[in-house]
């Protein structure tokens, strides 16, 4: 069999189509045009294509954005303050701080600070509360993307056993919590797991989210799985080795063109959503 090829460039690409026209007719009923403000903290080169990235796709829906640039040796007090201006700006709908931050700086304690309202990348500990528990609140990008990737392409997720390789909390973690609100028995598993083949060898859906090139290997992969990959490395990599499975996974996330496409498009749909929130408030 051939694996179906879970395109996320192409998903985002028809996605934004229908993104600029939701920002047209928001404008057009006399809504404000929605606003992303993102925050670089020093000048990991890295960090600022990611960050120009973001800006580059909320032009092309016609959305705005504010780029917040800091020094390296800005302390946490002073992004919380950056951060605590933007949340009192009613022009900004959302709020990006970029990771990762410098050394010295609380990274836990700048994200928390973001208004839940705007927090349109999923990194509060409020947030992934509310999203955990099947309440309403802005997903984790990363992990929001790949569950819009896997509904667009109807893969069936009620039942199904899936591996979750990862356990950061802004992948890992949320991406296991969005997989049990669907249904799904979930196993999170980590690169200190033991036996960590065998775990995902009983996988029917596999998530690299590990941040290890190639650290997945296809063999343990069983035929007829899912395969969803969110990791990125040089030599255009990702976290699970590739070799094969074209032929035996049921469906596949390219690297790049799967996982990444949709990362973006999943903040800037809940930054329209977040403006679109904030002017139905208004005219109530």
């Amino acid at each position: 069999m051939s694996a179906l090829i879970l395109d996320g460039k192409a998903l985002a690409k028809s996605r934004e189509e229908q993104l600029r026209s939701s920002v047209e007719k928001l404008i057009a009923d006399g809504g404000r045009k929605p606003t992303l403000a993102t925050i670089l903290v020093g000048d990991d080169p890295a960090s600022a294509t990611y960050v120009q990235m973001k800006i580059n796709a909320c032009k092309r829906v016609g959305m705005g954005s504010l780029s917040i640039e800091m020094p390296a040796s800005t302390t946490t007090e002073q992004l919380l303050a950056e951060i605590n201006r933007l949340n009192n700006d009613a022009s900004v709908n959302g709020i990006l701080l970029q990771h990762p931050v410098p050394d010295q700086i609380d990274e836990r304690a700048c994200f928390d600070s973001i208004a839940i309202e705007k927090d349109v990348d999923g990194v509060t500990t409020q947030g992934f509360g509310r999203m955990a528990m099947g309440e309403p609140a802005f997903g984790s990008a990363t992990p929001a993307g790949i569950m819009t990737l896997l509904r667009h392409y109807d893969i069936p997720l009620e039942g199904k056993h899936a591996v979750v390789v990862g356990r950061s909390p802004i992948l890992g973690k949320p991406m296991a919590a969005m997989l049990v609100n669907a249904n799904a028995t979930v196993t999170i598993c980590h690169s200190r797991t033991e036996n960590l083949a065998e775990q995902v060898g009983r996988a029917d859906i596999v998530v690299g989210a590990v941040g290890r090139p190639e650290l997945i290997k296809a063999e343990w992969i069983k035929d007829g799985a899912v395969v969803v990959d969110a990791g990125y490395h040089p030599g255009a990599i990702g976290d699970i080795e590739k070799t094969g499975l074209e032929n035996r996974a049921t469906a596949i996330t390219p690297v790049p063109g799967g996982v990444g496409p949709m990362t973006i498009n999943a903040l800037i749909s809940q930054t329209l959503e977040s403006a679109l929130h904030r002017f139905k408030a208004s005219a109530e």
